[in-house]
């Protein structure tokens, strides 16, 4: 009877622990999802930008008169200046986006001369002066490399004409020896043309918003040669050979639509069993 009684209790805590076993299991822990970008930015932008410009003129000649040949001017030199633009432009996605612009180059001042016969002496030195500005429109596209905190680092190229306005180029020849001793001043009627321009562009852009950010970078264009001013006084006209434009540039671009952020789901609650 002992040895049945020990068995029936030794069976029944056996079944309690398997009960409890059954009862009792660990909670589930549900992983935590990572953040998840609703989609790539996107959207229109306009951009307003300023600089200063420093110019290099290729060189400059002209032609001396019936029967004598193209020269090109002993010193030829355009001032450094300043720019300003403002655009439109389209976010492709957060690589690429592209836009149009409209610059303008201020009156930058150009100096030349020339030595040779004049009217006072054979051996004379011409003071050439005049004044260029400009108008750019260009269409340009630009890799954003990556986001860096609040920076963007991009690069960029564009296309497009730029219209050279030549003022009036006013020419004082006087004998080297005696400057005093000058031929009369005369003027050359300036030109106005469009001429083919590229550029290449590389800076970054830095949030100050979800909407605004400022750009700070450099920008090289080429604009070709082309007409520079007309015929007078037995002489001309002349062309310049090109002008290297290398601007240091700030700015803002401001994005429409709303503010890309980022989306989390919500955790799912722990369930226990």
């Amino acid at each position: 009877m002992k040895t049945i009684l020990i068995g029936v209790v030794a069976a029944m805590l056996s079944s309690a622990a398997t009960f409890a076993a059954d009862l009792y299991e660990p909670p589930i822990e549900q992983p935590i999802a990572e953040p998840v970008q609703i989609s790539e930015a996107s959207g229109w932008y306009l951009r307003g930008d300023v600089g200063y410009a420093f110019t290099n003129l290729r060189g400059a000649h002209f032609y001396q008169g019936p029967g004598r040949d193209v020269r090109d001017f002993d010193d030829a030199d355009l001032d450094d200046t300043w720019t300003a633009g403002v655009g439109v432009g389209y976010q492709i996605n957060n690589y690429l986006r592209t836009d149009v612009t409209l610059d303008y180059l201020g009156n930058a001042d150009f100096k030349g001369s020339t030595t040779g016969g004049c009217g006072v002496a054979l051996d004379c030195t011409s003071r050439d002066i005049s004044k260029m500005a400009a108008w750019s429109l260009m269409a340009n596209a630009y890799v954003d490399i990556g986001t860096y905190g609040s920076f963007t680092p991009y690069v960029g190229a564009g296309i497009g004409g730029t219209q050279v306005r030549w003022d009036k180029l006013r020419n004082t020849s006087c004998e080297t020896a005696d400057p005093s001793n000058c031929d009369p001043s005369f003027e050359h009627e300036g030109s106005r043309k469009w001429r083919f321009t590229y550029g290449l562009m590389a800076g970054t852009a830095i949030d100050l918003t979800c909407n605004l950010k400022a750009d700070v970078g450099y920008r090289f264009r080429h604009i070709l040669d082309g007409d520079m001013f007309g015929y007078n006084a037995n002489s001309g006209p002349g062309s310049d050979k090109g002008v290297y434009v290398h601007e240091a540039r700030a700015g803002l671009r401001y994005s429409f639509g709303g503010c890309q952020e980022a989306y989390i789901p919500p955790a799912e609650p722990i369930v226990y069993k």
